[in-house]
């Protein structure tokens, strides 16, 4: 979910690709308490379908505050538009939660949680939610409760982060995000409806840098001790060489990763993640001005067997289909860079919808790196 284009990997982590090597697995020893082994997350991704779908909010929502709240859970139209997600072969989505939300009204939080996922289940749809995330683009504290209007022509305006971006590092507040992060996995650490938990959304965002990553740490812990079924991940975004990232992909049973990149830039990107001997998923991808579209970067997922969830669904208030940094009163651009669907169900793209349709609806063709059955 950047608003600027990724740092460099570090020159080391490229020398060491094309030379060929290899970073072994992990040894046990090395594992955080309750963290899965290498081969009990392959052992559970090879139980998965290949795992293919989109980040989804309804398109009547602004931001996930929006999304989540009682007053404002559009439950209609969630299942009118999972149902064209499920049309083009879509068995998964990302979701995220909000933790002002869950302060506001925690049972309402998973009241209207669980209904999503009821709707989810029927179009065979699993979920993967994000319970904090450092990006906030609207530049203000998030709040429960009426959320202003969208910015005319701004790339997702009223993005708020989770939680507020001063409790990251007010240590005196977390005792109330590990009550919400081990409150939502306890009710929902058992259900197969919920197919991995993302516990942090681009650590680091919104200027946060390396303060943030004592929240990572925690939340891994806290989520452990809640002892979900579904494994942990957090997805690593910016230099991947970092002190930062390199914790993350430590710490994640499976490894995720977000990619804006050309086709070669992503190829690079998943060779590095699959370094780790673990099951890789993109969770966040397309940016079409790049050469980051369907057409290119489905075939490369394919070959190497990696989940991926691409930014957008509809084109709705979150107006992410324009490019970032978009200016106000920007008109609708030539060439979306997200989104798939306009609000009355029509593709941006016939001819991308048509080939999505096939792909998926073609059988899987076996790969000797994994690739899954869909």
């Amino acid at each position: 979910m950047q608003t600027r284009k990724k740092s460099p990997f570090l020159v080391l982590s490229v020398a060491l690709l094309l030379s060929g090597t290899v970073v072994a697995e992990e040894p046990s020893s090395t594992l955080a308490p309750g963290q899965w082994t290498p081969e009990q997350a392959r052992q559970w991704y090879a139980a998965q379908p290949w795992l293919v779908g989109c980040n989804f909010l309804p398109s009547t929502a602004v931001n996930d505050v929006e999304m989540w709240q009682s007053a404002t859970f559009d439950v209609a139209t969630i299942e009118r538009e999972l149902g064209w997600a499920r049309e083009l072969g879509f068995n998964t989505v990302r979701v995220f939660l909000n933790y002002v939300v869950w302060e506001a009204d925690a049972e309402g939080l998973k009241r209207t949680f669980s209904q999503f996922l009821d709707v989810a289940a029927r179009q065979h749809i699993a979920i993967m939610p994000v319970l904090l995330d450092d990006c906030n683009f609207a530049g203000r504290e998030a709040k429960a409760g009426p959320q202003p209007v969208p910015v005319p022509g701004v790339h997702n305006s009223q993005w708020v982060s989770s939680p507020p971006l001063k409790m990251v590092t007010e240590r005196n507040a977390w005792p109330q995000l590990r009550k919400y992060v081990q409150e939502m996995i306890t009710t929902f650490g058992q259900d197969r409806r919920v197919v991995a938990w993302d516990l942090y959304n681009e650590p680091g965002n919104s200027g946060m840098g390396q303060r943030s990553l004592p929240l990572v740490e925690a939340a891994f812990a806290w989520a452990r001790e809640a002892n979900p079924i579904q494994p942990l991940t957090v997805g690593v975004w910016a230099d991947f060489g970092d002190a930062m990232s390199q914790r993350m992909f430590a710490l994640s049973d499976v490894i995720s990763f977000h990619g804006y990149d050309p086709p070669n830039g992503i190829d690079t990107k998943i060779k590095l993640c699959a370094e780790w001997g673990r099951p890789v998923l993109c969770t966040e991808w397309l940016r079409r001005q790049t050469g980051n579209d369907f057409e290119s970067l489905l075939p490369i997922f394919e070959r190497h067997g990696v989940g991926c969830y691409n930014w957008g669904l509809v084109a709705g208030r979150t107006q992410t289909y324009f490019p970032w940094g978009s200016p106000k009163d920007a008109p609708e651009p030539r060439q979306w860079q997200h989104d798939i669907f306009r609000r009355d169900g029509t593709p941006f793209s016939e001819s991308e919808v048509r080939f999505v349709k096939s792909f998926f609806g073609r059988p899987p063709r076996p790969t000797s790196d994994g690739a899954r059955d869909r």
